[in-house]
């Protein structure tokens, strides 16, 4: 039996303008857009309907398995958690990105982090999510387990990114001590004391591991079809590194150097949809807004908020002069679908997959009221 969806009466979203009308989904594609009205289907009353909203690095789902210290949530429920918030987001495909590498910012071990990942690729095979799920590795390079973790993910076809990323004092996203130092204290408790010894450790370990994992880690991902991502790039010498390695997307750069070295190498440039919508960064990097302004921005992330997503887009689609609200949705579904080689989705035109959601702005929050996943309605 033919599955047939129509929604009429909606401004749809489409790659390079926004136009009033309705959109034909049957058995789960698109298979048209019209402009006009039209006597049958689900009557939008004028809300927005994008694509659906496509996150490559969200690490939200470690707070469902870890809410507290020492609390640990039964692994299945804890991604059902997550896939719930997600969807309601308005995201219909999302990597999850796991850690590769214990630091001290989590005492979650790579053996968790595959309970985790084995969570996922159940629910995925018994159909019990809303969204569709991948799996992202953000590899702690400076960890001296970061490849034995990696080693447990080798043969796992959910894993289709892989971030290398160097936390360790004095590196990329903390190039401030300062910094780093009201980071690490306020957040453990650390004395001074405590903070001299940790700063020693981590600057062994990343002088020690840091090179020697991001060149094993890059030719494993090389090798096996695994799109790369570099981390918290800061300098025109770690553009260079990514560019020699191969990497795809530069996430997250810490300045408006890096960003404009990443484009000009070829990387596509993610930030995080958060820094957009408090206006900057929380560790005192670049703003994402000024890299949008700069027109050196492909993609939003969501990071650590879900929702912060189509915030993003739509507050980049009043505030950036240059940004059409298409432009901005854009960094949220085509453009990471297409930096990772997903090219059913991201977009609404026939052929495509009927992932959508239906968007109201009040006050200027957008209200994510229905998602659609291939053409079934998961929130």
């Amino acid at each position: 039996m033919t599955n047939e969806l129509v929604l009429k009466n909606a401004r749809i979203v489409l790659p390079d303008e926004v136009i009033e009308g309705s959109i034909s989904i049957r058995d789960g594609r698109i298979v048209d857009i019209a402009t006009g009205n039209t006597s049958v289907g689900e009557d939008m009353d004028g809300d927005y309907v994008l694509p659906g909203l496509v996150e490559l690095h969200t690490d939200h789902l470690e707070r469902h398995y870890a809410p507290r210290p020492k609390v640990r949530w039964n692994p299945i429920a804890s991604v059902l958690a997550h896939d719930a918030q997600i969807a309601a987001s308005g995201i219909t495909t999302v990597f999850d990105a796991l850690r590769i590498g214990l630091d001290e910012d989590s005492n979650l071990g790579a053996p968790e982090m595959r309970e985790l990942g084995h969570a996922i690729e159940n629910s995925v095979e018994a159909g019990r999510l809303r969204a569709d799920h991948f799996l992202h590795l953000r590899c702690e390079v400076s960890a001296p387990d970061c490849l034995e973790g990696f080693e447990l993910f080798r043969n796992d076809s959910r894993v289709k990114l892989a971030s290398l990323m160097d936390h360790s004092p004095g590196q990329r996203q903390f190039t401030s001590i300062e910094t780093y130092k009201v980071y690490y204290m306020n957040k453990t408790g650390m004395t001074e004391e405590d903070f001299r010894q940790f700063c020693d450790k981590r600057i062994t370990q990343s002088q020690t591991y840091s090179s020697r994992h991001r060149n094993a880690i890059a030719e494993i991902c090389r090798d096996n079809g695994i799109i790369l991502a570099s981390h918290d790039d800061a300098t025109m010498e770690h553009v260079d590194e990514a560019a020699t390695q191969g990497v795809r997307v530069a996430e997250f750069p810490t300045t408006q150097e890096a960003a404009r070295a990443s484009r000009e190498a070829g990387m596509q440039v993610l930030m995080g949809a958060p820094n957009v919508v408090r206006g900057g960064s929380h560790s005192g990097n670049v703003s994402a807004r000024s890299l949008a302004e700069g027109k050196t921005l492909d993609i939003l992330s969501s990071d650590y908020i879900p929702f912060s997503l189509v915030q993003a887009a739509f507050a980049l689609g009043e505030t950036v002069e240059h940004i059409s609200l298409p432009q901005a949705v854009a960094m949220v579904s085509k453009n990471p679908a297409e930096a990772v080689g997903l090219d059913d989705r991201g977009i609404l035109e026939q052929g495509r997959r009927g992932d959508m959601i239906r968007v109201r702005v009040d006050e200027h929050v957008p209200i994510v009221r229905s998602v659609w996943r291939e053409g079934a309605r998961v929130a």
